[in-house]
């Protein structure tokens, strides 16, 4: 039986890893070894940063509601609203809720009106 070498596989490996490391400066886009570790690297951040861009997006949709809330009613606050929601039965999402208040603020004014309502006195 004839030997087999790994060069085939090696170098589509290296390759592989090299063409993720392109834009990357000095040795880092052009040196397997080098090139791996920062790959790995951006790897971790891409898996990480993934999750914190869920979260930097609630929180601005969160800051946008309570914005538009407190520019409706000066009384109310975000909490309060949310409240009011969930007690009027209105499952709305804050994604939606954020879009409502910047893009549509007389559709967004019912929503509040109707939380404000159903809050107790």
């Amino acid at each position: 039986m004839s030997r087999v070498k790994g060069g085939t596989t090696t170098h589509a490996r290296h390759k592989k890893v090299v063409k993720a490391a392109k834009g990357y400066y000095g040795r880092r886009k052009n040196t397997f070894k080098v090139a791996r570790q920062a790959v790995d690297k951006a790897n971790q951040y891409a898996t990480r940063d993934r999750k914190n861009r869920k979260r930097n997006f609630r929180a601005l949709w969160i800051q946008r509601i309570n914005a538009a809330v407190r520019a409706h009613d000066e009384a109310l606050t975000y909490s309060r609203f949310i409240n009011g929601l969930t007690l009027a039965g209105i499952e709305v999402d804050r994604k939606v809720l954020a879009d409502l208040a910047v893009n549509e603020p007389e559709a967004f004014a019912a929503i509040v009106d109707q939380a404000k309502g159903a809050l107790p006195a």
